[in-house]
């Protein structure tokens, strides 16, 4: 059973009007794949494993093998027209999205795919949101297109490169989505002043000690003035923003 919990808002000079609200349910991310091994670590410790325990989100990994009639559990062909690579087969795919269609509403279904949208944080504060995802992982040459015709709601891209796989970038939104998910993280307003929630980066971080081989941490930070130490992050963020992304400022 899907629970909804408490929203929570985060106010800040950065945030005047409040940031991101998050309505705090579990997910469930559904990850097609020919190659399930490569996602025993990733799923396995870290906030991932986090996220399972606490019971805030689920994944479940799925081998396309086993959805193939080949008997040698095929999922590959070779390209009409003669083209180099083998193609990943229709009908082993849509096997696998119908099972999983069949048993619960699902938001999206991706594909990850060079040519798909960037993938960037605002994406991934809006998947933060939502309950079911598939994730089909391309591999070889690519899919029949007639996959992501009838089949695919999204592409997404982490990249302007190409892979061996999918399941490294379907790993990546994986972990960028579900640690947003309130109650993952120790600190949820952790997750609100990463790089890039306001089209900054963030600012400089420091700990203790206070001094090392004669660097020393901002005073600033040692004020326990707070007011003044969030407008200084402020401004650090803005400028380690524009020397090191100017783009995110246009």
């Amino acid at each position: 059973m899907r629970g909804f919990w408490l929203i929570l808002q985060r106010n800040s000079p950065r945030r005047p009007c409040g940031g991101i609200i998050y309505l705090l349910r579990d997910m469930r991310i559904d990850i097609i794949t020919v190659l399930p091994e490569m996602f025993d670590s990733p799923l396995g410790c870290s906030i991932l494993k986090r996220a399972q325990t606490k019971g805030l989100a689920e994944f479940h990994v799925h081998n396309l093998r086993d959805y193939s009639n080949n008997k040698h559990r095929k999922v590959d062909d070779y390209p009409f027209g003669g083209e180099a690579g083998m193609v990943m087969k229709v009908e082993p795919i849509d096997r696998c999205i119908s099972a999983l269609k069949e048993q619960r509403h699902y938001d999206e279904v991706i594909f990850t795919s060079p040519d798909g949208e960037q993938f960037d944080q605002p994406i991934a504060n809006r998947m933060s949101l939502m309950q079911n995802i598939i994730i089909l992982c391309g591999h070889y040459k690519g899919v029949d297109y007639r996959v992501r015709e009838h089949l695919i709601t999204r592409e997404i891209s982490i990249g302007d490169y190409v892979l061996t796989g999918g399941e490294l970038p379907a790993i990546i939104i994986s972990d960028a989505i579900v640690r947003l998910i309130p109650g993952v993280l120790g600190d949820e307003q952790s997750a609100l002043s990463d790089s890039f929630q306001d089209n900054l980066l963030a600012a400089p971080d420091y700990t203790r000690p206070a001094e090392y081989n004669g660097w020393r941490v901002p005073d600033i930070l040692l004020s326990g003035h707070e007011a003044r130490i969030a407008d200084w992050r402020h401004e650090q963020a803005l400028e380690r923003t524009r020397r090191l992304r100017p783009d995110l400022l246009k």
